[in-house]
């Protein structure tokens, strides 16, 4: 690895990313750099594809649920590239590791929010995330029934039931 290339990417995301020293920032490049399939390309160049990032979530985080999997590294891929740069996995982690709470708020709407174009988490979109996260011993319409009551909880809580799907001020409001 090139210290020179190191120390110029170092100093260009630490400009961005307020919530890791230089140093830290270092060693997330380094670290990312090890992770990547084709550790020989530019820094700068370098991606971390879907199915290595989903084994980072389970070995680091411990998490299970593909379907979760796959929003957080749709989240850390802000370009939409279905890969992540450096510069994503650094920002991607100072929000995940050391974001203030407005940030991490906003990282967990960027999870639950799958359609792209309206700006709103649908009720059918919340039951999907949650789909997952009842115990398995239940039956599926137990299940289902459980995340549906769990979906009107949180509406009710947080705008009152004429909408159907929560804007990211809805949760910034209520939490």
């Amino acid at each position: 690895m090139d210290p020179k290339a190191l120390g110029k990417l170092v100093e260009s995301i630490s400009k961005t990313v307020k919530s890791f020293k230089k140093s830290e920032v270092e060693s997330l490049i380094i670290l990312f750099h090890g992770l990547v399939e084709k550790p020989d390309v530019r820094l700068d160049n370098a991606r971390l594809d879907r199915s290595t990032f989903r084994m980072i979530l389970h070995g680091l985080f411990g998490m299970t649920d593909d379907k979760l999997m796959n929003r957080v590294f749709c989240a850390f891929d802000k370009d939409s590239d279905n890969c992540i740069n450096v510069n994503e996995w650094v920002k991607g982690l100072s929000v995940f590791l050391r974001g203030t709470f407005e940030e991490k708020l906003k990282f967990c709407f960027e999870v639950y929010y799958l359609n792209g174009d309206d700006g709103y988490i649908s009720r059918e979109e919340i039951f999907d995330m949650l789909r997952n996260s009842l115990h398995k011993q239940l039956s599926e319409e137990e299940a289902d029934e459980g995340i549906k009551e769990l979906v009107e909880i949180a509406l009710k809580k947080m705008i009152c039931l004429d909408f159907e799907a929560l804007a990211f001020k809805h949760i910034l409001n209520s939490v």
